[in-house]
């Protein structure tokens, strides 16, 4: 699991954690969450880097000793104010929230048990018919997204190239769960793949970023005063839910992938027009290997 040391993580890893049987393997900076059995594991792990990410992969597969993963967890994610660039040259976002998760999907694939499951947190800011106030994608083209210098469309403003940045990312997350789903190897395993959307969630972490105003007002709906806005949805409502899909509480029904927790229901529906696109899943699947200097097919 990523993203498991705070906000809906950090809940989701504790519900998770208590079940009978389960072991976490937990990739993080810094220390697990206060109050999680001696089930979980940290490992360290810097999304930013790519060499920190090969390093998990490579311990999580010492850990196994020959066992196989049930379920794949990748929810970190984060929200920049701007575009910066990772000690790899990426532009952070894009690396932190696809690139890093993509590597290690990858990494991982063959050691996933027959039946197993992948998850991605993904977010409603990745369909412009959502009408979230975050700018939409324009595209998902791993090598502009990767080096927004080259897009000859960029943002010029930080908030707009930050928040597009962040948008774009969870529209490869939904991409990348349909580009999984089609491989060989996962329909091979019959792997159960899920792109998570926990929508708004007041008082995470995610825009620890942003303005200070900003942050104080996502703290502030992060208690009790955001039940006064229904469409946001409670930290321990979003990990609950991400809790049950990992479990197994919750399962995909057939041809499902794409799930959205809306007033506390998970909700299955397709993503934005973009994601459903076969040419631009294919493209990023493609170049996001191309650029982590991997094959595009698993070997």
């Amino acid at each position: 699991m990523t993203g498991g040391t705070s906000g809906l993580g950090a809940d989701a890893l504790r519900r998770i954690a208590r079940e009978p049987g389960i072991r976490v393997l937990l990739g993080a900076r810094g220390k697990a969450p206060s109050g999680v059995p001696a089930s979980v594991e940290t490992l360290p792990v810097d999304l930013s880097k790519m060499d920190s990410v090969r390093s998990f992969a490579s311990a999580v597969q010492e850990r196994l000793q020959g066992s196989e993963i049930d379920a794949l967890v990748l929810n970190a994610g984060l929200s920049l104010h701007d575009h910066h660039r990772t000690s790899d040259g990426f532009e952070t976002t894009f690396a932190i929230n696809h690139l890093s998760h993509y590597l290690l999907l990858r990494l991982l694939l063959p050691h996933i048990a027959r039946n197993g499951l992948v998850t991605l947190t993904t977010s409603a800011t990745h369909d412009p018919a959502a009408k979230t106030i975050l700018p939409p994608p324009r595209h998902a083209d791993a090598r502009l997204l990767a080096y927004p210098d080259q897009d000859p469309e960029r943002d010029e403003q930080a908030k707009t190239a930050g928040g597009r940045a962040y948008t774009s990312s969870k529209l490869c997350a939904v991409l990348t769960a349909r580009a999984l789903a089609v491989q060989p190897e996962a329909r091979d395993a019959a792997l159960r793949v899920v792109a998570y959307d926990p929508g708004p969630t007041p008082g995470t972490g995610l825009l620890r970023s942003a303005p200070a105003p900003v942050r104080g007002m996502w703290r502030i709906l992060g208690t009790g005063l955001g039940v006064l806005v229904p469409r946001f949805n409670s930290v321990e409502a979003a990990g609950g839910a991400l809790a049950d899909i990992v479990t197994g509480r919750v399962v995909p029904p057939p041809g499902e992938y794409h799930v959205r927790l809306v007033k506390g229901e998970l909700t299955w529906l397709p993503p934005s027009d973009l994601a459903r696109r076969d040419d631009v899943m294919e493209a990023l699947w493609r170049d996001s290997a191309e650029l982590l200097g991997l094959p595009a097919v698993s070997r």
